[in-house]
């Protein structure tokens, strides 16, 4: 994992330790710690500061694809290869929570703003909605054609957000289920998804090599990013709303400025 100074682009920190790839990373809301997940079946909390491992989460049966923090700054979520969505708690690093029902491995997760729910992606072309106290199944959202590489959920908790190998990105209304909006127009697998902070706009990378920024409420496309050659593998909105980070094929990071758009 590397740290980078967003003003300058110089790196900051490393962090090392995992025995195989970094599939997925995640900041905790405090911004004191960094989480990786990884294809040595591990979830690992760094120290920003230092760089130093500070918590070793273990117990899935296959390797990592995305971990998320809880906006309380209370729980760890992970997703796996082994079909699973796990939740821990962060102080401990003790599974405390565990979800099943998938039929194929969980591509991605997030957890809802006010930390209740937790929302799943899978290879089963499905998306679900977990109940974080309960531990139960709450909500299954259908329709994709395709495996769901990526979820997101909206600042104001009504809309969860998924990109998935059928090319598009859909929007669903978190508490019946119902698809709301469709975003088309990439023309290969969309692999990652992200709500703006305000919550206006979804940005979206595809194999397409495009970044997109799409109007939530509207459905279209407002802006493309394109990176010659490779495809987009991660996006992300800075908090400010200003910027969208991509995670290409060609091995970097990218920075793109979007100003009032993400607002």
């Amino acid at each position: 994992l590397r740290l980078w100074d967003l003003q300058t682009g110089q790196e900051v920190r490393l962090f090392t330790g995992h025995e195989a790839w970094v599939s997925s990373v995640a900041v905790s809301p405090d911004g004191r710690y960094v989480l990786s997940g990884s294809g040595d079946s591990t979830v690992r909390l760094w120290d920003v500061q230092t760089g130093q491992e500070v918590r070793l989460f273990t117990g899935h049966g296959n390797w990592v694809s995305s971990v998320a923090v809880s906006p309380d700054g209370r729980y760890v979520v992970s997703g796996s290869n082994d079909n699973t969505v796990r939740v821990w708690d962060l102080q401990t690093g003790q599974e405390v929570r565990r979800f099943t029902g998938h039929g194929d491995l969980v591509w991605s997760v997030a957890v809802s703003p006010d930390s209740r729910y937790v929302v799943s992606g899978s290879f089963d072309k499905t998306v679900r909605l977990w109940d974080l106290q309960r531990g139960q199944e709450v909500r299954r959202f259908t329709g994709h054609e395709s495996w769901v590489s990526s979820v997101a959920v909206s600042p104001d908790g009504r809309y969860v957000v998924s990109g998935s190998g059928d090319s598009t990105v859909r929007v669903w209304d978190l508490q019946t289920g119902q698809e709301v909006r469709r975003f088309t127009g990439h023309e290969s697998p969309v692999y990652s998804v992200a709500v703006s902070p305000y919550g206006g706009h979804v940005v979206s990378g595809s194999v397409d090599k495009t970044v997109r920024l799409w109007d939530l409420r509207t459905g279209q496309e407002v802006r493309r990013f394109t990176i010659l050659g490779h495809w987009v593998k991660r996006v992300a909105v800075s908090p400010d709303g200003r910027y969208v980070v991509s995670g290409s094929a060609d091995k970097t990071v990218r920075l793109w400025y979007i100003g009032d758009l993400g607002r």
